[in-house]
């Protein structure tokens, strides 16, 4: 699932999964972040889920996936479309 808080110049937006699925450490890896696996890990929440909040340009597009343990990319359903097997979402 996607968060967004829009500010005046930018998006933070935030990347959040169920807190075991799928199980061990998840980062969010891609344009924003030269597509390098670990810089942006999911951590836990007290809600039980666990996200990371990215602070992005406020018009714009980005192309990203995670990244969860054993090499598994997966897509976001949320996510605002599809590129090949990218997830795309729009700030």
């Amino acid at each position: 699932m996607l968060e967004r808080k829009p500010r005046k110049d930018r998006t933070e937006v935030t990347f959040v999964l169920p807190a075991d699925t799928p199980p061990g450490p998840v980062s969010v890896v891609g344009d924003f972040n030269q597509w390098e696996p670990g810089t942006h890990p999911l951590v836990p929440r007290t809600d039980g889920t666990r996200a990371v909040t990215i602070t992005l340009p406020g018009k714009g597009e980005h192309s990203f996936r995670y990244l969860a343990a054993g090499d598994y990319w997966f897509d976001d359903e949320s996510a605002d479309g599809h590129d090949g097997v990218n997830s795309r979402l729009r700030t």
